[in-house]
Order: C-alpha cells, then sequence, then structure tokens
C-alpha cells in the first residue's frame, strides 16, 4: 500500500498497539478536512488506507478532500467496505456462487480451498419464517418446524457453506432479524485485523444484501444495502465503485414530548426528507437533539432511509453509543477501542464538535413531533394518529365502497369495509427498541384490565427481530397480557414485514373474497405496500 499523504500513525488502547490512519496527520497535506460530514471522513479514511495507485489514487483522495469546496462533487471512488452482511434469500445465490468458483477451480486442477471471501460475511436466516400458526402457544414451535420442513435442503446447504468457508458465518433460524442481530451483537463501531504482522483499527464498515442494512448507521457504521453481484464482489475483496455523494444534513432540536416514540419521529422526518428528495445521497443527523435520542431511537430512524430515500442516514459515535455498547455486553476493549480511535480521529462527536459542511440542510424541533401513523399504502404517507379515522374513510369512499356496509361471515360475526384482518408486531425497525415495546406490553396490560379483546376477524401475531425482546417482556411480566390479546410468538424473523403474514383462515378469506371488502393490516414495519 502507498501513504502519499503520510497519514499512517500508532494508536495504543490498554497496552496494545494498533496502526491506523489519521485524518488529522493527512489534514497537513490535504487541507481543512474537519469540517468534512462524518460519513465522508469514513470513507477518506477508507481510501487513505487502501491506496494502492491503481484502485483507489492519491487524486481520488484529493478529490474527497477538496468536496468541501463545492460540496458535491462527481468524481468516482472505490470504497472497500470491512464486512458483508446478508439474509437468506439474497445470500443463497452468493454462497452458490462461490461453490460454483470452487468447482471451477477443482476443474482447473487447482486448490478449491482457496476460495474464500477475503472479509467477513454474516448471513442471518431471517426470510423465511411465514406465520402459519397463530393465537396460541405452540404457534412458534410450529411455525419453526414449517420453515425448516420447507427449507431444509437450502438451509442444510447454508450449514455445509459455514463449515467449507473460512470467515463465513451463519446465524441459523428462529435467532432474530439481521438487522437486529447486527446492531445487537455484530456491528463494533471500530473494526481491527492483521496486516502483515501489525493490528491495523479502522472504521467499522459494510454492505449489506438488504435494503435495511442503513439500520447499523443508529450504531455510528457507515452502511447500507446494495445487489448480490456487489456484495459478492467485496466478499472477495473488490471495491464498490461510487460517486462521491451529496451529504445532507438533518439538524435535530428541542426533545420529543412525553408519550412520543421514535417511531412518531421516523414518520415525520420520512415524509421531510421525501419532499426533499434525497435519492443518491447521504443524510446525517446533527444537533443538539441528538443527546436526547438513545440508540434505540436512532436505529429505526436508520433503518428507513430506504423509505426515505437516502443511501444511508448516519448518526455519529458519541456516548449514548458507547452506553449502547456497554448495555449489549460488548467487550471491554473493544469499547474503549472506539472511543479512543473515533476521539483520534475526530470521528467522535459531543457537545463542542464543530458542525460539519453539508450539501444541504433540514431542521426538525422535536418538540413538534404528533403521535403518527403511515398509510395507507405508502410509508411516506404520515397521518396524525387523531386523523387516522376520516382518512380510513376517505380511502374506503374513493373506492366506491361504503364504511358501515356490513357482510355476514360463516363464523357468526359480520366484516364490513375497513375492517383490521392482520395486527402485527413484527419488523426490526421497532422490535429493536425497548421503549416502544414495552410500550405496546403497557398498553395490552391496560387493555385487559379493561375487559378489552381483539375482533375474531383479526389475525394478530409477535415476531421480534431478537430473543432479547420477548426475555424483557416477560422478565417486565408483559408478555401475558400481549397473549391475552392474541399477540402470541410465532416466531423471530421479518414475517409479516417482508409479506410473510401467511394465510387468513378460511372463512375470513372467504367473506373478504366473495363481497369484495377493502380491509386492511396494521403492523409496526417498516413498510405498507399493498399486497403485503
Amino acid at each position: 500500500m502507498i501513504n502519499s499523504f503520510d497519514s499512517r500513525r500508532e494508536l495504543v488502547v490498554n497496552n496494545k498497539k494498533y496502526a491506523y490512519f489519521s485524518l488529522p496527520a493527512a489534514a497537513e497535506r490535504l487541507g481543512a478536512i474537519q469540517s468534512l460530514p462524518f460519513s465522508l471522513k469514513i470513507l477518506l479514511e477508507n481510501l487513505l488506507r487502501h491506496e494502492d495507485g491503481q484502485k483507489v489514487t492519491s487524486q481520488d483522495i484529493q478529490a474527497l478532500a477538496e468536496w468541501t469546496k463545492a460540496k458535491k462533487s462527481n468524481h468516482e471512488i472505490a470504497y472497500h467496505p470491512a464486512r458483508v452482511l446478508m439474509q437468506d434469500f439474497t445470500g443463497v445465490p452468493a454462497v452458490v456462487d462461490l461453490a460454483a468458483m470452487r468447482d471451477a477451480m477443482a476443474a482447473l486442477k487447482g486448490d478449491p480451498e482457496k476460495i474464500n471471501p477475503l472479509c467477513p460475511v454474516d448471513l442471518i436466516i431471517d426470510h423465511s419464517v411465514q406465520v402459519d400458526e397463530f393465537g396460541n402457544d405452540q404457534a412458534y414451535a410450529d411455525n419453526t418446524r414449517i420453515e425448516i420442513h420447507r427449507n431444509g435442503e437450502r438451509y442444510q446447504f447454508l450449514k455445509w457453506g459455514q463449515k467449507a468457508f473460512d470467515n463465513f458465518r451463519l446465524v441459523p433460524p428462529g435467532t432474530g432479524i439481521c438487522h437486529q442481530v447486527n446492531l445487537e451483537y455484530i456491528g463494533r463501531g471500530v473494526w481491527s485485523s492483521s496486516h502483515n504482522g501489525t493490528e491495523v483499527a479502522y472504521p467499522d464498515t459494510l454492505v449489506g444484501t438488504d435494503s435495511h442494512t442503513t439500520m447499523i448507521n443508529g450504531l455510528g457504521v457507515l452502511g447500507w444495502g446494495v445487489g448480490g453481484i456487489e456484495a459478492e464482489a467485496a466478499m472477495l475483496g473488490q471495491p464498490i465503485s461510487m460517486l462521491i455523494p451529496e451529504v445532507i444534513g438533518f439538524r435535530l432540536e428541542g426533545k420529543l414530548p412525553e408519550g412520543i416514540t421514535a417511531t412518531d419521529l421516523v414518520l415525520t422526518v420520512t415524509q421531510m426528507l421525501r419532499a426533499k428528495g434525497v435519492v443518491g445521497k447521504f443524510v446525517e443527523f446533527y444537533g443538539p437533539g441528538l443527546q436526547q435520542l438513545s440508540v434505540a431511537d436512532r436505529a429505526t430512524i436508520s433503518n428507513m432511509a430506504p423509505e426515505y430515500g437516502a443511501t444511508c442516514g448516519l448518526f455519529p459515535i458519541d456516548e449514548e453509543t458507547i452506553k449502547y455498547l456497554q448495555l449489549t455486553n460488548r467487550d471491554q476493549h473493544t469499547i474503549e477501542l472506539v472511543k479512543a480511535y473515533t476521539q483520534a480521529q475526530g470521528l467522535w462527536h459531543d457537545a463542542q464538535s464543530p458542525e460539519p459542511l453539508f450539501s444541504d440542510k433540514l431542521t426538525l424541533n422535536l418538540a413538534t413531533v404528533e403521535p403518527s401513523l403511515a398509510g395507507p399504502k405508502r410509508p411516506q404517507d404520515r397521518v396524525n394518529l387523531s386523523n387516522i379515522k376520516d382518512a380510513t374513510q376517505q380511502t374506503i369512499s374513493q373506492a366506491g365502497k361504503v364504511l358501515d356496509q356490513a357482510f355476514q361471515n360463516e363464523g357468526g360475526f359480520a366484516m364490513k369495509h375497513g375492517d383490521v384482518v392482520i395486527a402485527a408486531i413484527t419488523s426490526c425497525t421497532n422490535t429493536s427498541n425497548p421503549s416502544v415495546m414495552l410500550g405496546a406490553g403497557l398498553v395490552a396490560k391496560k387493555a385487559v384490565a379493561r375487559g378489552l379483546t381483539i375482533k375474531p376477524w383479526v389475525k394478530a401475531s409477535l415476531a421480534p427481530g431478537s430473543k432479547v425482546v420477548t426475555d424483557y417482556l416477560s422478565k417486565a411480566d408483559l408478555m401475558h397480557y400481549l397473549e391475552k390479546l392474541g399477540f402470541y410468538l410465532v416466531g423471530y424473523g421479518c414475517t409479516t414485514c417482508i409479506g410473510n403474514s401467511g394465510p387468513l383462515p378460511e372463512n375470513i378469506a372467504k367473506t373478504i373474497q366473495e363481497n369484495d371488502l377493502i380491509v386492511g393490516a396494521v403492523l409496526s414495519g417498516n413498510r405498507n405496500f399493498e399486497g403485503r
């Protein structure tokens, strides 16, 4: 590797030495790069560390450093992510390709064992579980059994892949959703690896084969979703070609009112950024309101970057990040490395941090956020909770239907237009956030105390993004209240969020089809497209 800007330095953390490519040292030759957004500083470090005169040149580094002049650039760079995240739908073809490459190597009389990912790859099985069984305490076991029966051959192949390939780790079905597992377990903030006998520290970065890979941006980790070919290239050590992006600064001020959740906030942010137009751009959150948001809240906002159209939605690393790493039992040395490295690099955020330069800016006072839903068909169509009845009536009227017209069901009850037939607590967007999950449990407790029940045509389900959720719901004595309302655990996976809600009971589906009913679904996921 080339070190044109003399940026290689040494960092000592708990008597352990790390080499790193210092941004302050590079600034001595590149100029005032301290005003770059955090996301571009991470890309700049990536270029400094991978400068080879061919894929990454000194001209590439200079072009990124000069972004501050026009706050945009048409220069193309080669980005090397530190690792790759996959789920089973998009990950299986990648493993098949690796296996095919091994066959080709063997056919050429070479050593097939040489075909391996060159960077760490984590594949989490989460996309295959479907809500076939629900409404009872055996639903989780039954759905897991059905899932494994349906996907046995695929899962056997993936298990073989974990044994056969280096740098390839598999998280089995029934464990959690890839983005929540990434947030709670895999992500570090700062990565390190050995190069020619020297341990090198660098920012934790990734690409994923799922659009909501951006959730990890809430931990201060730069990453986004890519196509399968790009992910495979990254696995094999090849860079991802990209234009230096515009960066939109989203300033957060004030504090959320009592009772307002991160869900209300992200739907507001999504509406604002959709109206702004941020496709192909980075979004970076800053301002005094950051200190009011936990990492779980930030992750909810970052998760929906695809919905607001951005490549990513990054929060900087700060004390809240450290608290979250401690809360989730990350290794203490790793936590100390994160803080020491980011402070040395100018990647640490606190009240004294200067405001970066941005291509454009938006501002939101958190105190103005109201209880919100989005729908009926798009995640950016935010509706105030107080207006949801009128919005529903309008949607049904526009379809030429009469809201209160009832139709008899074989089960002995009447259904009508506008009835909710699916209620799903699902998706890493919200199940990664303890405040909203505990809130759901408390609502269930109050509902049970008042003698409320769900309607017989509602298919209710609970599918958290990790087992941590059911653990704290049980310890808080809230799980059984959810179950009394029909929200039994059905699995740990994406389920309804990706359209795996399973079939409605036959008599319900028959009534809907025969009477051309317009019915709805309510879910805690990030997308509400028709047909899902």
